[in-house]
């Protein structure tokens, strides 16, 4: 009994003198280390609105106002150590170790952060685009640090890691898609007539098809760009009469199948003859026979 009262009695001296002596260091480790945090997060909000504030994406705000309110916790964490006498190089050579162990780890995460993050900076795109890069097209639904969110005419929901687009070659044409066909008609067609029928059919389409799609009546960016129509080249049996037609990016196949069925339609109730590769055999006689 009187062993365990003198080990009770030389636990409770050595926890008094630690609370003389350190007392004021803990007090005053513990008010530095919640300060710290407070200041932490009240500079991360107000990193954050500012970067809104200045238009600046969200993605790349968040992600700014995360770096600043992480690095000073860090410095706050050094200071408190400090503050309390502990000894912080082997805590920052450790540090370093495992960094590097991890920075090997995950060199892939780490270069589509890497990449995302130059997305972000350079605005090589932004929601609502229309890209094509390693064969995927799409209008881009979201962009994070790892990763970028597509969406096709399909509905269906592309996922492309950051480090598949930085370094490739990436197009970008905003919100719309561009239409690229062909017919032939003959050469005795009348070329300005044929012309000009192709031309009414694509506007009578693309008029239709945006009364459809708009019940607000706001004009689609497509609207505002004029289809390109002329002669492409002239091939054995016919002059090949080319357009370009941009449309928006959710409804490309849509409105592609509508205008090629427009232009064919047109140009047969105009008599226009759409000729058919010809070839012409003739049967070899041999003189000798």
């Amino acid at each position: 009994m009187e062993e365990n009262i003198a080990d009770v009695q030389k636990y409770y001296d050595l926890i008094a003198d630690f609370l003389v002596e350190y007392s004021f260091q803990l007090l005053g480790a513990i008010v530095v280390l919640l300060i710290g945090l407070w200041i932490a997060k009240k500079v991360g909000i107000w990193i954050n609105n500012l970067c809104l504030r200045h238009h600046v994406d969200v993605t790349l705000a968040n992600f700014l106002a995360n770096m600043v309110k992480i690095a000073i916790i860090v410095m706050v964490v050094i200071m408190t150590l400090n503050q309390l006498g502990i000894a912080i190089t082997p805590f920052v050579a450790a540090i370093g170790a495992a960094s590097l162990g991890a920075g090997l780890a995950f060199q892939g995460m780490l270069s589509n952060y890497a990449a995302g993050l130059t997305i972000i900076l350079t605005r090589l795109f932004t929601i609502g685009n229309t890209i094509r890069v390693q064969g995927v097209h799409g209008v881009v639904k979201e962009i994070n640090l790892a990763t970028t969110l597509l969406e096709n005419e399909d509905g269906e929901l592309i996922l492309i890691p950051n480090k598949h687009i930085v370094g490739e070659i990436v197009h970008n044409s905003a919100a719309a898609r561009v239409i690229e066909a062909e017919v032939g008609v003959a050469y005795d067609t009348d070329i300005d007539k044929a012309l000009a029928v192709i031309r009414e059919a694509i506007a009578q389409t693309d008029d239709s098809q945006d009364k459809a799609n708009n019940n607000d009546n706001e004009a689609t960016e497509s609207d505002t760009l004029t289809p390109n129509i002329g002669i492409d080249r002239f091939d054995d049996s016919a002059i090949v009469i080319g357009y370009r037609v941009w449309v928006p990016s959710l409804s490309f196949f849509e409105r592609k199948y509508a205008l090629n069925k427009a232009v064919i339609d047109a140009l047969r109730r105009e008599n226009i003859q759409i000729p058919f590769p010809q070839r012409v055999v003739h049967q070899y006689k041999d003189p000798a026979s």
